[in-house]
């Protein structure tokens, strides 16, 4: 058994109670960021790099499946659609969570104030429902510091509160590789939610399936998401949160470039090894806002779920025979929970301050088992079935996070935000397949860290404000970087170490007319950086990769103009290289770091009338993506052009919404994302070429 000591805890404990209190400012006073409450974030004065994406734009002539659709528009944030339903989406900010070969690392997600992310850092998209959202609110820089483990990042998603009139919205999607969406929602309220018994309700299910673009690429998926909230007296409220995802996907692979070049549909191995996963994941949550006084507030969130994952990987069977190998089929059941309560008072101290202090407790348990890919037929395996045991293992992860955050209005022009979280993690796992050729791997870790945030904004005229924060954040490997060791052998890889990093930056925001221009320059030293070591077969060992730094800078612009008019650009400089050597047969120190994108762009123009006809254009360009740390292999440059069109109408009380798109209009070929450091050069995930699709809304409202 090992044990390892770290400690950690931080100021983003204390701007997150700020930052998700129900009642936190008065609404000319807000100005911290992504707030689980139905409030409305001002981007303009919150004292940090925040972007809030509207959910009816998200809507707007799409096909509402993937984040990756509607998230182009931020800048630091690079969203990557795999084409890859087993893999999920590839989200990274500022490069933070660049390196996940599946799912979501580095980043904090929540929704409706329930963690997406696990406590071990490892998180998903899979639930997110974009037929309900309200609004996503995108945090980058130091102050996401304050939302504790890997939290390099934070997207938090809003759903759609229930009002009067009630609506039913019935809504369809049709495109190309035979993808198809269906979805049904239903909103609305019982009163004006200010009168005890008052109600208000969303309920939303969708069902998706698709072909896919390339071969063995075809996934289904049902959502359903649902939100009551009931007024329980003039002073409190009760929201009851729930939602489900069921999900089975193949998984199509990585490519090497010749096999990309010669035919990015293939897939190889998926075809041999039958490669695929399935998904269940359902969870609830029950949130208490609570008015105890005139300047105090009180909020608590219970929250717990269950997620099943079962994932056919694609390696041989001659790996699997080795003693101690885990086998190419993973099973997993997972139960998590929290509770995250906080309390908010607003007063005076020699001048007006905001206090908000909480505590936040997440448990995850997790039984892990591992079977061979195959079972034989005569001399012959015949993969893509589960066989023998390999992997039995119970895994036990909890975090325990006080956090305080303040708010100072030093002056008219001047305030200072400041908070620190301490953020602890508990990592134990109990080996229970013990053979004489494969030793008890049990062991426990334990990691602890202060994170302080803070930050100065001075306020030039009413429509500009500049900024100066500065603060501390630290990410703990997850259970599957734990998983597997780099040399091959059995046990868990417990000389991961937690890294560390230290941000500044700097900003400005100001009105222009009807639209919002920022700017933010920052720079990111990390030590310790947690990096993809080897990748092959569908698993990745992890190693630490010394110092790094992330330095660059963001432009965004959106602006309404001539009454229905809209134009949205932004543009990321992202240099993220290496300051130590990280490779084993060359020298990487200065290299680029790989599945970052040195330069993003993004513009967009659309016509926008409440009714009739409306068009739209935007164009995306990403430059070249390094695949590996020795920079030999990267994935070209793209830009890409899509439009859309539509017609919007009402009968009576019925809207009717009609539009059509294409997606890469100039058919360019391009790999849409990047495997990091697979070790058979098999980096590459290629993104369709021209691809259509029309969609139908139609919206009842009740009078």
């Amino acid at each position: 058994m090992k044990i390892i000591n770290v400690h950690s805890a931080s100021l983003p404990a204390l701007l997150l109670p700020l930052i998700f209190s129900p009642a936190l400012f008065a609404a000319d006073e807000q100005t911290i960021i992504v707030t689980a409450a139905p409030q409305t974030l001002s981007e303009l004065d919150t004292p940090a790099a925040v972007s809030v994406v509207d959910g009816e734009e998200m809507r707007h002539a799409a096909p509402r499946v993937n984040l990756s659709e509607s998230l182009g528009a931020v800048p630091g944030l690079q969203v990557q659609n795999r084409q890859n339903y087993a893999q999920d989406l590839q989200l990274s900010i500022r490069g933070f969570g660049a390196r996940s070969t599946f799912g979501v690392r580095g980043l904090r997600l929540y929704v409706d104030g329930i963690p997406a992310t696990m406590p071990d850092g490892q998180g998903q998209t899979s639930n997110i429902d974009i037929n309900s959202v309200e609004s996503i609110d995108v945090l980058r820089g130091p102050f996401s510091a304050l939302y504790g483990n890997s939290s390099g990042g934070v997207i938090n998603v809003n759903t759609q509160t229930g009002q009067q009139p009630g609506t039913i919205e019935a809504s369809s999607y049709y495109g190309s590789f035979g993808s198809w969406r269906y979805g049904l929602k239903a909103s609305g309220a019982v009163g004006d939610g200010t009168q005890a018994g008052d109600v208000d309700y969303t309920v939303s299910t969708s069902r998706f399936s698709t072909h896919g673009y390339r071969d063995r690429s075809g996934a289904q998926k049902n959502l359903a998401n649902a939100k009551l909230g009931v007024r329980i007296d003039d002073a409190s409220k009760l929201t009851l949160l729930f939602n489900s995802v069921d999900i089975k996907a193949d998984d199509a692979g990585g490519l090497t470039e010749s096999e990309w070049r010669d035919n990015p549909q293939q897939s190889p191995r998926a075809e041999q090894y039958h490669t695929r996963k399935t998904i269940k994941q359902t969870q609830a949550g029950l949130r208490y806002d609570r008015q105890l006084t005139e300047n105090d507030d009180l909020s608590m969130m219970l929250y717990a779920g269950e997620r099943e994952t079962t994932q056919y990987q694609s390696i041989p069977r001659a790996p699997q025979l080795n003693p101690t190998h885990a086998g190419g089929v993973i099973e997993l059941t997972r139960h998590y929970q929290g509770i995250d309560t906080r309390w908010t008072h607003r007063g005076e101290l020699l001048v007006p301050v905001t206090f908000t202090t909480g505590l936040d407790y997440e448990n995850m348990s997790e039984q892990r088992k591992g079977y061979e890919n195959f079972v034989m037929n005569g001399s012959t395996p015949e993969y893509g079935q589960k066989g023998d045991l390999r992997r039995n293992e119970r895994n036990l992860m909890w975090n325990l996070d006080p956090y305080l955050q303040t708010q100072w209005q030093l002056t008219d022009k001047l305030s200072l935000d400041a908070g620190v979280r301490y953020s602890s993690v508990w990592f134990d796992s109990n080996d229970r397949y013990i053979t004489p050729e494969n030793g008890n791997d049990s062991g426990d870790a334990n990691y602890h860290k202060w994170l302080p945030a803070g930050s100065l904004k001075y306020a030039i005229t009413d429509a500009w404000n500049v900024y100066l924060s500065a603060g501390r954040g630290f990410e703990t490997p997850t259970i599957n970087e734990l998983s597997y060791r780099s040399d091959g052998k059995s046990g868990l890889n417990f000389d991961l170490k937690p890294s560390t990093n230290d941000t500044v930056e700097i900003g400005s925001k100001t009105r222009i007319g009807n639209g919002l221009l920022s700017v933010a320059l920052f720079q990111t030293n990390t030590d310790n950086e947690i990096v993809t070591d080897a990748s092959s077969g569908g698993r990745t060992s992890y190693k630490n990769a010394g110092k790094t730094r992330r330095q660059g800078a963001e432009l965004s612009l959106d602006q309404r103009f001539a009454e229905n008019w809209r134009a949205k650009a932004a543009w990321t400089y992202l240099d993220a290289t290496y300051r130590t050597n990280v490779c084993d047969d060359s020298n990487c120190n200065g290299n680029r770091m790989p599945g970052i994108a040195r330069n993003m762009g993004f513009a967009s123009l659309g016509y926008e009338p409440e009714s009739g006809w409306y068009a739209g254009g935007d164009i995306r360009y990403l430059s070249d993506i390094m695949a590996n740390d020795e920079n030999t292999a990267k994935a070209p440059s793209w830009t890409v052009v899509g439009l859309n069109t539509g017609y919007k109408f009402n009968i009576s009380k019925v809207n009717i919404d009609v539009f059509g798109r294409v997606d890469n209009l100039f058919d360019r070929e391009y790999v849409g994302s990047v495997i990091v450091n697979e070790s058979n050069g098999r980096y590459y995930e290629p993104a369709p070429g021209r691809n259509y699709g029309v969609g139908l809304n139609v919206g009842w409202t009740f009078e």
